[in-house]
């Protein structure tokens, strides 16, 4: 790195948490350049919401070294709790109060004037299409309507880092929209985001890098596409005629490919995603050849289709575990 050079908004070498006996982390290597939407992957459990914390000065790491920001978290804490912002997994506002007083009182917390207080809530109020609801409770917001004012509330002073804990837990996909637009609008800005998530279409959408972790240890890291081309080369989807067939569908194509074959809930459906291979053509040849192998069986396909993996496919190849709605880990996150 140059002297010149900023250092990354993240970097953690060797991370490590203990619980006891459990390892919620374990060992984690991560960067995080300046300026970019990274998203971090896991199943329930992996250890997300802990690193978040570690990074947030929130909690004291067992082991590593940690800088955010150039800052250890350990020596110079109060140096990075003046540079980020961390909105966690439920909204923290006070439902008593409105959505204007909760930016107010926010603003003159953070040492904001009252006159640089009035000026950024409407600021935020107006970008994140709240001003029409500024007036009235909290308690009587939306889902979405919170989620938004929780944002905006973690940018009443623009942070250098903003640490998104399951942003979109709960909420209806209209409002997922407006949160996913209000990140890109934030990470436009220069902010750096660190979103974690088990949304998949989420990542997908809007994070450069994602690094997905697994039992307290990093177990990828890469560009969504990266990610993907990991695990396999392609996906095949096949709808059968008669669903009793299925378990015969799945033993031929089981034999006759090299990958790995997920059952949908539809009974007549099934999938494989295929191992990757350097020849395209070599791919088209054994996906014939099993094809082929079905039909002298008298498995009757309706429908077969190819497409690139999912995101959601590779992460369950990678972890073993689908993604799914999120659940606390050791605590929650708040600040």
């Amino acid at each position: 790195m140059n002297s010149g050079e900023d250092p990354p908004a993240i970097e953690a070498r060797g991370l490590v948490k203990a619980y006891g006996e459990k390892r919620a982390l374990d060992g984690i290597d991560l960067t995080i350049r300046r300026g970019q939407v990274f998203g971090f992957l896991g199943p329930n459990g992996a250890g997300k919401t802990t690193t978040i914390r570690i990074l947030a000065t929130l909690t004291r790491p067992s082991g590593g070294t940690v800088r955010v920001l150039g800052h250890d978290v350990l020596t110079e804490a109060d140096a990075i709790r003046a540079r980020v912002a961390v909105t966690g997994q439920f909204a923290s506002l006070d439902e008593d109060l409105t959505g204007y007083e909760n930016l107010l009182i926010l603003g003159r917390l953070q040492g904001l004037s009252r006159a640089e207080c009035r000026q950024r809530a409407d600021a935020l109020l107006a970008a994140f299409d709240l001003t029409g609801a500024a007036g009235r409770p909290v308690g009587g917001y939306s889902g979405g309507m919170r989620r938004r004012l929780d944002i905006g509330a973690s940018l009443i002073v623009t942070p250098d880092l903003l640490f998104l804990d399951e942003p979109t837990t709960g909420l209806d996909p209209r409002s997922r929209n407006q949160v996913w637009e209000l990140v890109r609008r934030v990470a436009a800005a220069g902010t750096t985001v660190l979103l974690t998530t088990q949304y998949l279409e989420e990542a997908d959408q809007l994070a450069e890098q994602i690094a997905v972790i697994d039992n307290g240890r990093i177990v990828a890291e890469g560009t969504s596409a990266q990610l993907k081309s990991r695990v396999g080369s392609g996906t095949l989807h096949i709808r059968l005629l008669d669903g009793e067939q299925r378990p015969q569908a799945l033993q031929i194509l089981a034999g006759a490919l090299e990958g790995t074959v997920q059952l949908a809930a539809d009974p007549l459906s099934l999938s494989l995603m295929l191992a990757t291979r350097p020849d395209a053509t070599d791919t088209g040849r054994l996906v014939g050849r099993a094809m082929t192998q079905l039909a002298e069986a008298g498995v009757g396909i309706a429908d077969l289709s190819m497409g690139q993996p999912s995101l959601d496919e590779a992460f369950l190849a990678l972890t073993g575990h689908r993604s799914g709605p999120a659940t606390d880990e050791h605590e929650e996150l708040k600040a």
